[in-house]
């Protein structure tokens, strides 16, 4: 894997880490500050504490995926030339 697609399969990875882990803990206040904010709003989201977990979260995960492609226990390039295969047999 390369420094680019490195880059690119950490991103995809950490926005999808986020999106699991933005809803722990939040508790919502019930109430409305005079059309301010929602009900559903959290009282403390603590999003940097959200922020810094996504990361490490997300660094594990890259690293068995980075593990998987560079030891090819998952061969992704076969995969995609037998869709290609597929694809143009159609």
């Amino acid at each position: 894997m390369g420094i680019f697609t490195g880059i690119i399969v950490y991103l995809m990875i950490y926005w999808l880490v986020l999106f699991w882990v933005l809803p722990w803990g939040n508790t919502p206040t019930g109430t409305t500050d005079g059309g301010k904010t929602v009900a559903s709003a959290p009282i403390n989201p603590r999003i940097v504490k959200k922020f810094l977990i996504t990361g490490v979260l997300s660094l594990v995960v890259w690293g068995v995926v980075f593990y998987l492609i560079e030891n090819q226990a998952v061969d992704f390039y076969q995969y995609a030339q037998d869709m290609h295969a597929e694809d143009m047999a159609k």
